[in-house]
């Protein structure tokens, strides 16, 4: 498995497998045990779906950081890749930590559809 490099990517490799909706059962399971209160429509649009989640994770930065920290290790982000990310922006802190989020949600989909 080949990790996609964008978001754009991610989507169309969820939608090739048939794989989008349990990404979002994933990403809602997993927000669930970080006590996030947020959750994803099985039918949410890919466009929708990465505003809501770059909002959410902006927020978490700003206002409830170790919550941010806990979902990041609920959803076992690679703490190496996030400690290697620029946080002087949170705005932009929070795009790249949005997508890390969904790609290893993607990692957790696609394993199990294939391993399973």
């Amino acid at each position: 498995m080949t990790l996609p490099t964008t978001f754009d990517d991610l989507i169309e490799q969820a939608h090739n497998h048939n794989l989008y909706f349990k990404l979002i059962q994933q990403l809602n399971k997993d927000l669930l045990y970080a006590n996030v209160n947020l959750e994803f429509e099985e039918d949410v649009l890919p466009s929708s779906l990465k505003y809501m989640l770059h909002e959410a994770i902006y927020k978490l930065i700003q206002e409830k950081f170790s919550e941010y920290l806990n979902l990041l290790y609920i959803i076992d982000v690679s703490e190496n890749v996030v400690r290697s990310l620029d946080g002087s922006d949170a705005l932009q802190l929070s795009e790249q930590i949005t997508f890390l989020i969904l790609q290893r949600e993607w990692q957790k989909v696609w394993y199990k559809a294939k391993y399973s």
